[in-house]
């Protein structure tokens, strides 16, 4: 926290992400700063979305954030590492999970995590929540999923606030936080059309902007999002390069018929969150299994080393990594070598591109559906905001810098702009 005399916090912005989350803080005046977390690589103002769960005697224990990061890096033992939980919120099919013999609802699952976010000495430091003012979370357009339920979502998501012990949260469009961000400093009117990409969805506002006496207006003209973003990104660099180091499109020998190793192992790579979920008896009994009779038993070794050691983190880390460099270099080398594991490839930008061609497609229908609908033309847009990590894709910024011309074509802060976004919300909500 800032130590200037920057006068009463008058709103709160969360940006609840699918990998990683924000709060930030608007004071009177119009100040904005972001709550910062101590981790092992020093201050940090990105809370990661994980938990880590493990049994203490007869408690389950839990830690979020950097701390549960710091347990996967660690490996302490026994322990259930869960992440990217906001993908859950939308989907029918997932209601509740077991660990340890205790039962998670995905809102208690979120709960938990919310009540460690919140649980900041720069909250304290500011009154608390006995005089805590309204509190805006964001949400994606489009939940992430392949049928998702809104209504459900939107349900669970205001539970899991609330016990957390955080009432009264409003929701609003995460594009719609970051609009207000990149809007803060306008002196005239415009039309902005917002592209924020998340770790499960990406999603576009377009929105009429206006100052007045009494401060920024906007006016929503049209919305829009797909359930792709920088997951599906790194699910095709996982699938083209690590995948098949590990055991898919092999095959396996039972009484003497030749059949492909059951897809549901690999396919569990395309969601991160879904990896820790393999880590049962029942899973890691039939990989054993498969792997005395498969053709080539080491990969499915290696496969089994990563559940069991709750590797995924670290894959994960290293694939970022390689995406990381291929935005800024044509060609790059991954690597992933843990626990005898030793994956290595080289890989080009064109390769990647090609891998995410048919997603990149999908992205670019969605943002001329949101400019569609606002009744306008690329030539209507007068200034396109991006945000979000995957913004600095070269393929992705080339839908709008080709679209839209590169001087209409802004780059926000990949993280803080949403969460910062939704509390000058709250701000001009209370009249601060």
């Amino acid at each position: 926290m800032s130590g200037a005399n920057i006068g009463p916090l008058v709103g709160i912005g969360v940006d609840f992400g699918t990998t990683n989350s924000v709060v930030a803080l608007a004071f009177e005046g119009g100040h904005v700063e972001s709550l910062t977390w101590p981790s092992a690589f020093g201050a940090t103002d990105t809370f990661r979305t994980a938990l880590m769960f493990w049994r203490e005697g007869r408690k389950i224990a839990h830690a979020a954030g950097p701390s549960a990061i710091a347990r996967a890096i660690a490996q302490e033992g026994e322990q259930r590492f869960i992440q990217s939980i906001k993908t859950y919120l939308a989907s029918r099919l997932f209601s509740e999970t077991r660990l340890y013999g205790e039962r998670f609802t995905i809102e208690r699952l979120i709960a938990v995590f919310l009540t460690a976010l919140f649980d900041n000495d720069g909250l304290r430091g500011s009154g608390g929540f006995s005089a805590r003012p309204a509190v805006i979370s964001g949400r994606p357009v489009v939940f992430a999923g392949e049928t998702p339920d809104e209504a459900l979502a939107v349900s669970r998501l205001r539970t899991a606030y609330d016990l957390a012990g955080v009432t009264g949260v409003e929701l609003a469009f995460e594009p719609l936080g970051a609009a207000y961000w990149y809007a803060r400093k306008l002196d005239r009117e415009e039309t902005v059309l917002v592209a924020d990409f998340g770790g499960g969805t990406s999603d576009f506002s377009v929105l009429r902007f206006a100052r007045q006496n009494d401060g920024l207006t906007a006016k929503p003209l049209a919305h829009s999002g797909v359930g792709v973003a920088g997951d599906t990104f790194d699910y095709r660099i996982i699938d083209h390069v690590v995948a098949p180091k590990l055991g898919k499109d092999t095959f396996y020998r039972s009484f003497e018929k030749r059949l492909p190793i059951p897809a549901y192992f690999h396919a569990a790579f395309a969601q991160w969150h879904q990896l820790s979920w393999l880590k049962t008896t029942q899973t890691l009994g039939e990989l054993r299994k498969l792997i005395q009779s498969a053709e080539e038993p080491r990969r499915l070794e290696d496969l089994l080393i990563l559940i069991e050691h709750d590797l995924g983190f670290e894959l994960y880390r290293a694939v970022g990594d390689l995406k990381a460099k291929l935005s800024a270099h044509d060609e790059a080398r991954f690597l992933f070598a843990r626990e005898g594991i030793e994956i290595e490839a080289e890989v080009s930008r064109k390769d990647f591109e090609g891998w995410i061609a048919e997603d990149l497609e999908k992205i670019s229908a969605a943002m001329d559906e949101a400019v569609a609908a606002a009744g306008l033309t690329a030539a209507g847009i007068d200034a396109v905001f991006l945000t979000g990590g995957t913004s600095f894709v070269p393929a992705v910024r080339a839908l709008f810098t080709q679209r839209f011309g590169e001087k209409r074509v802004h780059i926000g802060d990949a993280f803080q702009s949403v969460a910062s976004g939704l509390a000058l919300i709250a701000a001009d909500r209370a009249g601060g």
